[in-house]
């Protein structure tokens, strides 16, 4: 697990320094699977209408629901290392 947390650790850092900034639909990706691995399903209400950024970071969040920590942890690293090439 510790191994894993790292090589996640070390994505979250790299994501920060990407060659360029991904597409809308990977950035919400990307937040989905942090928060997920970071703070299991997604919680709270739904933001209303006009929260249009809140709204859809909740949905994209949302969409992952029931993944576990340590695949949403997998996913985000290997999302990250395609982002890299």
């Amino acid at each position: 697990m510790g191994d894993l947390t790292a090589q996640f650790e070390t994505a979250v850092a790299e994501s920060k320094t990407l060659p360029e900034r991904p597409d809308n639909q990977t950035m919400l990706k990307m937040y989905a699977l942090y928060k997920q691995a970071t703070g299991g399903d997604a919680s709270g209400t739904r933001p209303g209408f006009t929260d249009m950024v809140g709204r859809a970071k909740w949905d994209a969040w949302n969409e992952v629901k029931g993944t576990s920590a340590d695949d949403a942890m997998k996913q985000y690293v290997s999302l990250v290392e395609d982002l890299k090439d």
